[in-house]
């Protein structure tokens, strides 16, 4: 289905909005390349300096397909931003936009300047509307509106696309003073008024208030477009709660020419998405009155959760502990689950045992720093599982690699798919923990960098001895997961290449996890697959596409 766009013939009419999926330049180029019918990929917003955005949770779900999110404007910077996208190879039928916000006229010009090279289009955020002084704030003055617009329009030479915000009193007041300004599109909208939603008695996100999405807002966002469509002559980029193949008719007969698709993508692998979009095409170029598209929506994805009580907490070093809580979790090997402690935060774990669960915690950060501190009776809260189950060839012999908190995901493995060697490193022999335990469901296999215990060295050195004994009829007949800090994990890697290939290596790395359902983008890999939807184990003979 291709389509005109701002001088560029595209080869798909389909966008993903700002800030979903397409967070990084890596899933950006992943999508580029195997999802044509996404004609034009839009960034996560970028803004002058790096911002952290807010604490976890930050996403969740009200009700199948309608969500609040406050992610608090999370990205590197301009600067950073401009390194990795001009590293993009972009296809000549696709049109990169690249979100930008600021707090004021001068800071939206000054991204602008750095980033107009690397794109085909800027959008502005006009339209955030939990971070305080953006988005929203600059958005809902026509004056200010078309003073940004006019401001960006003079500074660079690449079409401006203001992103509206529903927020208002009169939208096609707020896109008239866009295209007065300049403006060469419109995209209409983002999120609608900031709500709070709770989850036994405390509010779920950190912000407490997070913009509304997914289906709940499509009358809104069609609304809004055929106002807009109105009152202006310009492409419109329609997005909002659009899922099915009459969704997007819908908006196309209200006048969008670009369709923007979100909030449906919830928890779909990146292979997932690509089928959708073709899916959907196919339904649109057909004509077909069918929801096939729709029903490979996940609506079935579960974001509640379940109470559970501290038992003990067992400190192994100053930095390392292991929770021990007063239930079993439901939970498969290769999978993880999100912590949850109201006023704290929440972080991704894999459990190193789910009956009773248990949780090994390495402090890292604020929030498994508080995680330290907790005292027996504490009450937490539980989501997931989340990600793949690990599913090894049957009578093949497994090799776990683990370092860190990686023991719980091996440990998992060897306990439920038995005839396995795991081999755990770490600095030193106080830092070899649930070492007893582990021995017990496979051959163990230890190395500390200090040689206070077992190798004296890293654990690759360890596993290569062992994989030199082995012959050819033996290392074919191998499965390696590897799980871990990034360094480690990648040695590992390059090590069992020499010796096996790269059909038989998983990889699982210890990205920043935020969501856990694939929305957000943090938990990207150098190939641009997602850990939490696409993993968390990763295939390595995947890594070059």
């Amino acid at each position: 289905m291709k389509i005109e766009f701002l001088g560029k013939s595209l080869s798909g009419p389909f966008t993903v909005p700002s800030g979903i999926v397409t967070c990084s330049a890596n899933i950006i180029q992943r999508f580029f390349n195997q999802i044509p019918e996404v004609g034009v990929l839009t960034t996560k917003s970028i803004g002058p300096e790096p911002r952290l955005g807010y604490r976890e949770p930050v996403l969740s779900q009200f009700e199948p397909g309608s969500f609040t999110n406050a992610v608090g404007l999370t990205n590197p910077g301009a600067d950073r931003s401009a390194e990795l996208l001009k590293g993009l190879v972009i296809p000549k039928d696709r049109f990169l936009l690249i979100s930008i916000f600021g707090g004021n006229v001068e800071e939206y010009v000054e991204v602008a300047k750095k980033l107009a090279l690397y794109g085909d289009g800027l959008e502005l955020n006009l339209s955030c509307p939990h971070a305080k002084g953006y988005g929203m704030a600059m958005g809902q003055d026509p004056a200010l509106v078309r003073e940004i617009v006019a401001a960006v329009k003079t500074a660079v030479d690449v079409p401006i696309i203001p992103k509206l915000t529903p927020n208002v009193p009169n939208i096609v007041e707020i896109a008239q003073a866009a295209v007065a300004g300049g403006a060469d599109g419109i995209c209409a909208i983002n999120t609608t008024n900031p709500e709070c939603y709770e989850a036994h008695g405390h509010p779920i996100l950190s912000n407490k208030l997070g913009g509304v999405s997914g289906k709940v807002i499509l009358p809104t966002a069609l609304r809004c477009v055929q106002e807009i469509h109105s009152a202006v002559d310009c492409p419109i980029i329609g997005c909002g709660g659009i899922s099915s193949a009459e969704d997007v008719s819908s908006f196309q007969e209200a006048g969008a020419s670009i369709i923007g698709i979100g909030s449906a993508l919830v928890g779909m692998t990146t292979d997932d998405i690509a089928d959708y979009f073709k899916v959907l095409s196919n339904e649109l170029e057909n004509g077909t009155k069918e929801s096939s598209a729709e029903t490979l929506v996940r609506y079935d994805i579960n974001m509640n959760f379940r109470p559970v009580a501290l038992v003990s907490n067992e400190y192994i070093t100053d930095d390392i502990c292991i929770l021990t809580f007063d239930r079993k979790i439901e939970i498969h090997a290769g999978q993880f689950v999100f912590l949850w402690i109201p006023g704290l935060g929440e972080k991704p774990f894999s459990a190193l045992v789910d009956d009773p669960f248990k949780l090994a915690v390495i402090n890292l950060g604020a929030f498994t720093e508080e995680c330290m501190a907790l005292k027996p009776g504490v009450e937490a809260y539980v989501r997931g599982p989340y990600g793949n189950p690990v599913n090894p060839p049957k009578n093949s012999k497994i090799i776990a690699v683990a370092g860190g908190t990686g023991l719980a995901a091996v440990y998992q493995l060897a306990r439920d798919f038995g005839n396995t060697e795991i081999f755990f490193g770490a600095r030193s022999k106080e830092r070899l923990y649930f070492v007893d335990e582990a021995a017990k469901v496979g051959n163990l296999h230890l190395a500390t960098d200090d040689g206070s215990f077992g190798h004296h060295g890293v654990i690759t050195e360890l596993l290569e001895e062992y994989l030199k004994k082995m012959s050819e009829e033996e290392l074919a007949a191998l499965i390696f997961y590897n799980c871990g800090p990034a360094p480690m994990v990648r040695a590992a890697e390059s090590l069992q290449r020499k010796y096996t290939s790269p059909e038989q290596i998983y990889n699982s790395i210890d990205y920043h996890t935020k969501c856990g359902v694939g929305i957000c983008g943090a938990c990207d890999a150098p190939d641009g697959r997602r850990l939490c939807v696409d993993g968390p184990f990763l295939d390595a003979a995947d890594s070059s596409q």
